[in-house]
This record gives structure tokens, C-alpha cells and sequence, in this order.
């Protein structure tokens, strides 16, 4: 692998979630591939936490910012959708990130078959643990929080509310 190659992703994997702070794309496993081409372009791939995520937008800006004050001027952002995003690309770092930051991290993502996947219209019930006092006595209070990736819970024992970040 080429140093500029390395540079390169070295700098894209540095650029920050707008939604998640606390994480780098790299961290939250949105960030795919970079390379390099002949020329000198910089292609990014991403892969979006779900396909209607408002987040991309900025991600993109943020991306082709870093990089080219950085000295890539000809970047390349694309989006893929195949394998769709699964909460379990969150790196260990991230999730110990996310933990730090008062999130409740997100358990293994639902098996899925191959096909279609069933529209369910009912919030989905998961054993969720308080990320100040870890008791497992938490209530759901929104199925969806800030963002349509967290659901809003609050601990019953401390009273603290949080947001956790579903399992997709």
C-alpha cells in the first residue's frame, strides 16, 4: 500500500459522524473503502446506516472537505448498498466510544433470511441496559429519538433518560 494511499484513508477515517460525535465513520463502519487511483482521485465508498439516511449528506461534505485541505483535490464519494449496513460493522472502539458518550450500545443485529424483508409495524422489544448505572430496569419512551437509528429510553432506577442505538 502506497503512503499516499495510506494518507489518505488514514484522513477519511478520521472524519466524524454528524449524528454520533464521538464516532468516526471508520468507527461506525459506514466507511468502506478508499483508494487512490493513478491519477491521484481519492474514491470513498460508504455504505449508509439505512438507505434513507439524512446524515449522508453532510457526510459527504465532511469527507471531501478533510480531503482536499489536505491536498486531494479530485474526490469521490460513492454510496453502496450491497451488504446493507448492520450495527454489528460498529468497531470495539466505537462502541466503547458510544458507552463513554452515555449511549446504549446496540446488541447483535436481527439474523435476516435472504428476500424480503417484512414490514413490522410494532416497536421492537429489547433488554436494554442504563449506560450511567447499568441496571437493566430501563422503558422504552420513544421507539425513535433524535434520529431514526436510536430509540429513547429511560432508566427506571436512576431516572436518567438516554438514547440507545438500535440494532439494524
Amino acid at each position: 500500500m502506497t503512503a499516499d494511499l495510506c494518507r489518505a484513508r488514514e484522513i477519511a477515517a478520521s472524519v466524524t459522524d454528524p449524528e454520533l460525535p464521538a464516532l468516526t465513520l471508520a468507527d461506525l463502519g459506514v466507511l468502506r473503502d478508499v483508494t487512490v487511483d493513478e491519477s491521484g482521485r481519492v474514491l470513498v465508498t460508504l455504505t449508509p446506516t439505512y438507505s434513507g439516511c439524512p446524515a449522508m449528506a453532510t457526510m459527504r461534505e465532511d469527507l471531501v472537505r478533510e480531503l482536499r485541505a489536505h491536498g486531494y483535490d479530485r474526490v469521490e464519494i460513492r454510496i453502496s448498498l450491497t451488504p446493507p449496513w448492520s450495527s454489528d460493522w460498529i468497531t470495539a472502539e466505537g462502541r466503547r466510544k458510544l458507552s463513554a458518550a452515555g449511549y446504549s450500545v446496540p446488541g447483535p443485529a436481527p439474523r435476516r433470511a435472504t428476500g424480503p424483508i417484512p414490514l413490522t409495524l410494532t416497536a421492537t422489544r429489547r433488554a436494554v441496559e442504563c449506560p450511567r448505572c447499568t441496571s437493566s430496569n430501563t422503558v422504552r419512551v420513544s421507539e425513535f429519538g433524535a434520529s431514526l437509528c436510536k430509540a429513547q429510553y429511560r432508566c427506571a432506577d436512576c431516572l436518567e433518560p438516554f438514547d440507545h442505538l438500535k440494532e439494524i
